[in-house]
């Protein structure tokens, strides 16, 4: 990924062009409202498990998070296999889900804002979320942006948000240092993420977690159109 014609990985993009930028997204919650899939999946775990179902904003409140440290804050009290039940009951349910018609909708705008950075040669776009591979190639798809994205980073291949895993190899992968990346996000753990890999970060207040649980990143944004001059003020 982000390589000219490198099958071996011997050209970077940003050995060609050094003034590369790197603009990572989350996905639920800040380019995707994925909630009413969450929580149907939700619903469809809990009842697996006979466990009470928490409200719609404790749900929502741990999304970004890997499946497992979900299922450990919304199940504090069971044991191991009992969570890990919880887990496989959410996957397959989204998945059943997914193939019976279930799609989140795209936030407002950022259609046009995807479309607005990647005519700007030098910026690459990047995903670090905590959907599964399997789940965020459906929902590619779906959108026609397989092709969209140079680095995808998901749960499946690492330790859970807020931990810079994730960001710090999609900077490996592109070769972008962390001066020239920002991470956008809708939630405290993807700033956290951003801060724990040293790069710049901006919150988006349409999701799920509060303005005021934002306030630690270089900027938090209203509108997406708000959100493109803020990717050039941060990277110039």
């Amino acid at each position: 990924m982000g390589c000219i014609g490198c099958a071996d990985g011997s050209v970077r993009r940003s050995d060609v062009m050094p003034d590369l930028k790197l603009v990572i997204f989350d996905v639920d919650g800040t380019l995707v409202d994925s909630q009413a899939e969450i929580v149907a999946a939700m619903e469809i775990s809990f009842g697996a498990v006979n466990q009470p179902l928490p409200t719609r904003d404790t749900l929502l409140s741990v999304v970004g998070l890997s499946l497992v440290e979900c299922f450990t804050i919304l199940l504090p009290n069971s044991d191991a296999s009992v969570r890990s039940m919880a887990v496989e009951a959410y996957k397959q349910g989204y998945h059943d889900n997914r193939v019976a018609g279930a799609r989140p909708v795209l936030f407002d705008g950022m259609a046009d804002l995807l479309d607005k950075l990647e005519q700007d040669d030098h910026i690459l776009l990047g995903l670090a979320t905590g959907k599964s591979r399997r789940g965020l190639d459906a929902l590619l798809g779906f959108y026609g942006w397989e092709n969209r994205f140079v680095t995808t980073q998901v749960s499946d291949n690492h330790p859970s948000k807020p931990h810079p895993s994730m960001i710090l190899t999609a900077m490996s992968e592109t070769g972008v240092d962390a001066a020239r990346t920002v991470m956008i996000g809708d939630t405290t753990y993807d700033i956290d993420m951003a801060r724990a890999a040293g790069v710049n970060a901006i919150g988006v207040e349409w999701g799920y977690h509060p303005k005021s649980a934002l306030l630690h990143a270089n900027a938090v944004v209203s509108r997406p159109d708000a959100l493109y001059s803020a990717i050039h003020t941060i990277l110039g």
